[in-house]
């Protein structure tokens, strides 16, 4: 099986990498903007790719003829899609046009990563057949994504997930259980929002189900998030007492009082019973996806 991945150099696209690499029925080929910044150069190929310049893409694709795409590429930062809405669309979907385009070409089954900000949150947790209503624009590209999918003839599988986190070399943007980690460590007072509920996810259990995807052929939508749903005060307090912090520091305040320019939904998390059944996706809790960060942050110290 020959696996090409874009957004490499990102916190997914690594996992991916270090996972697909080691596979000998996998031959990888490893795509982001720019030069390669993962360490490790043995057991795949780099190609510097933009996937938003449709030739490089088919050119790319119709080279390297890859059985599987799967896309970790995206604009995911809300209030900056909110801003520049040219960019969020060329990246979040003018390449998922571009990618599943070059897929049919080929006939290459391609994975595309969404979101749970499709939804509007008032009626989380969600099934995969569940009605979207975005909130903001960010929500709004990452729907329309799905629905070139939806309308597209290619082989393809939609992952929705919620805010992925992890341990990886020189990344781009930060994530919410580091971030909260390094605040408190230093004792910093964090403000954090009590009335916004999610399931977050282990960014290695969300690598597992795209190669479970790959592997098994699946079509259609399915969740793919952690399996704990809580208020994300709740996830910096269990980070906090997970690593012996004081939680003196945490206050809890309303989404409100941040006025952020997207808006959020306020429950979301996913029903995982299809992709239980049907993928044997089996995601860690938050206790043990925290363990496993610990053992990760001091192989890098």
């Amino acid at each position: 099986m020959k696996v090409l991945i874009t957004g490499s150099n990102g916190l997914l696209g690594q996992k991916l990498l270090h996972k697909l690499r080691e596979d000998s029925s996998v031959e990888l080929i490893a795509t982001s903007i720019g030069e390669n910044r993962v360490s490790e150069k043995e057991g795949y190929k780099y190609i510097s790719l933009d996937i938003t310049n449709q030739k490089e893409v088919e050119r790319v694709i119709l080279f390297e003829k890859p059985n599987v795409i799967i896309n970790t590429a995206a604009m995911t930062n809300v209030d900056a899609c909110e801003d520049n809405k040219v960019e969020c669309d060329a990246l979040n979907i003018d390449s998922v046009r571009y990618l599943s385009d070059g897929a049919i070409k080929i006939d290459a089954h391609f994975i595309h990563i969404s979101t749970d900000f499709i939804f509007d949150g008032e009626n989380g947790p969600y099934s995969e057949d569940a009605v979207p209503n975005p909130l903001s624009y960010y929500g709004l590209s990452k729907l329309k994504s799905e629905t070139i999918l939806l309308e597209s003839t290619c082989r393809w599988t939609i992952l929705r997930t919620i805010i992925v986190f992890g341990v990886a070399e020189k990344l781009s943007k930060g994530n919410l259980v580091l971030w909260a980690k390094g605040a408190l460590d230093k004792g910093d007072s964090l403000n954090i929002i009590d009335d916004q509920f999610r399931a977050p996810t282990l960014a290695e259990d969300l690598a597992d189900i795209c190669i479970l995807a790959a592997k098994k052929k699946a079509y259609g939508i399915f969740n793919a998030s952690g399996k704990d749903i809580m208020s994300i005060y709740e996830i910096v307090e269990r980070i906090a007492k997970h690593y012996g912090n004081s939680t003196d520091n945490l206050n809890k305040i309303s989404t409100a009082t941040l006025r952020q320019k997207a808006g959020r939904p306020p429950r979301t998390g996913f029903i995982l019973d299809k992709s239980r059944k049907e993928l044997g996706y089996n995601p860690h809790s938050f206790k043990e996806c925290l363990d496993i960060i610990d053992q990760q942050l001091k192989t890098i110290d």
